[in-house]
Formats: C-alpha cells, structure tokens, sequence
C-alpha cells in the first residue's frame, strides 16, 4: 500500500486546486500533461516537486492553491453505486468500534468503497479487512474506487462476491462492520466471526431498522448490551465578529450501534430499564 499524503507532488499524484471562490478541482499529475478550465491552463510540471499549498497561475493569470485531497474529498467526490457511508460516520466508525492498526475486520457490505479506505487506512499493512459485497456492479465499483485511492489493490485487503453468511468463520475476526439492509439476519455469522470481546458495528438508515437491530442483539444472547447513536455536523460562518451557524447542516445520514461479543457459554448482563407502555407485545 503506498504511502499517501506526504511530500513533494510526484507523477501520478492526485491533485486538487482551489480557486478564490472555494470552487475545487481535482486530476492526476502526468509529465508533460496539461489542466485546463475556462480560466486557462496549468502545467503539471510546474507542480510535480512542488510542496503541497503551492499557489499556480494559469496562462490568463487566475490563480489556484494545490493540495492532496482528504480523505473526505475522495469519498464525496468518488464514482458511486451504493449510497456511501459520509466521512462523519466512518470517522465515528473507526474510533467507537476502536480500529486499531493490526486489527482483522470483517465487513459486509463493501458498497462503492468509502467505508473500506477508511477501515485499511486505520489497520495499516499488519492489518487485514475481509470485505463481501453480493452484488456484481458494486463489487466492481468498490474495487477500482479502492485501487484509484491507494493507487493499487492492498494486499491486505480480500473483496469476496456473495453473501457474508455463506463465509465459514471460527473466531478470527477483532472487529465486524455490517453496512446492510437487514443486519439482524446475520448476527449467527458476527457471533461466529469475532473474537470474544471484539466489538460489533451496525450502520443502519431507519429507526425500524434500528430498533429491530438492538432487539435482535439482546436476544442473540452473544453481544453486550448495545448502545446506539446519530452524528449530526453543523458547520459554522466566521468572517471577523460576524459567527453564526451556516444555514444547512449535515444531519440524520444514519443510526450506529455497537456491542461487544462476550465468552462463549457466558450470558449477558442486561441493563435493567423500565420498559415504555406498549414497548413490547403484551399476554394476557
């Protein structure tokens, strides 16, 4: 896996410019090669050994400050077909489930990618993420949205196609990651696949899907007690005194919930809650 994000601009680098608008553009870094815009052209070799934060000026005199893409502007700007997992939640993902370099994830579904970049950035090469994706389109867009970032495959990294409940497990997993329509469908397999004391991640859309999700965790019998959230982003406007909450805010994008896998033939404790009225199917 190469290095990303440190030193000089080299041939084949990814580059994103930012005009004085704030307006971004994005292109990989060829000798000899040109950008061009409606502003005029820039060569790419008045880049290449440049530092990032360089200014360049285009033939017209429009000028443009350089730097690597984040993380996140890969993933918003990257070729789609599952609805990505935003830079918000996998962030979350990565410290509340405790990612940790050297960690063996499994993660189901790979989707168009963004949330496997992140899980291989956080294992780094003593790692190893086993990712299944059931359907054709999105294994291969997930495949070359991986590849085009690292600008290879990693070697750590296995994308199988098919179901993750058809993969034969025996406790080697550290960590679980189910990005999927029905995750309750599944947890058989997470049980079997972590560790005892490995940590479970659902990232679900609705609140039926969440609620159905953490009963089904209950009643499996093999996680801790799970605790569940939102992120919500607000940016904020700063110019001199004037601050104040920009007008749109990066909301609901879904529900996260974690647990933990406890010992086998160990029961879990449960949190002791005074049910809401009707909470639950109620006999005579």
């Amino acid at each position: 896996m190469q290095v990303i994000g440190s030193g000089p601009f080299k041939v084949g680098d990814r580059v994103q410019l930012t005009d004085e608008k704030g307006k971004l553009y994005s292109f990989f870094l060829q000798s000899g090669g040109q950008w061009h815009s409606h502003k005029g052209w820039i060569n790419h070799d008045d880049l290449i050994g440049a530092n990032e934060g360089v200014v360049v000026t285009t033939n017209n005199g429009s000028a443009y400050q350089a730097f690597r893409p984040l993380l996140n502007d890969y993933v918003l700007s990257m070729n789609r077909g599952a609805t990505i997992i935003y830079p918000k939640d996998s962030a979350i993902i990565v410290g509340f489930a405790d990612i940790f370099p050297g960690a063996k994830v499994l993660e189901a579904g790979a989707g168009s990618g963004a949330l496997s970049i992140s899980l291989l950035r956080a294992i780094g090469e003593s790692g190893g993420l086993t990712s299944y994706e059931e359907r054709d389109d999105f294994f291969s867009i997930a495949q070359e949205n991986v590849k085009n970032y690292f600008g290879e495959l990693p070697s750590n990294w296995t994308l199988k196609s098919g179901r993750v409940e058809f993969g034969k497990f025996s406790g080697e997993f550290d960590r679980v990651v189910l990005d999927m329509l029905a995750p309750w469908d599944v947890l058989e397999t997470a049980g079997a696949a972590l560790k005892p004391g490995g940590v479970l991640c659902c990232y679900v859309a609705t609140t039926t899907q969440l609620s159905r999700t953490a009963e089904a965790i209950k009643e499996s019998g093999k996680f801790s007690e799970p605790e569940s959230f939102e992120t919500l982003l607000r940016n904020w406007h700063h110019e001199g005194l004037a601050v104040r909450p920009a007008h749109n805010m990066n909301a609901h994008t879904g529900f996260l919930l974690f647990a933990r896998k406890v010992n086998e033939g160990t029961k879990p404790i449960r949190r002791r809650r005074r049910p809401a009225k009707g909470a639950y199917n109620e006999t005579s």
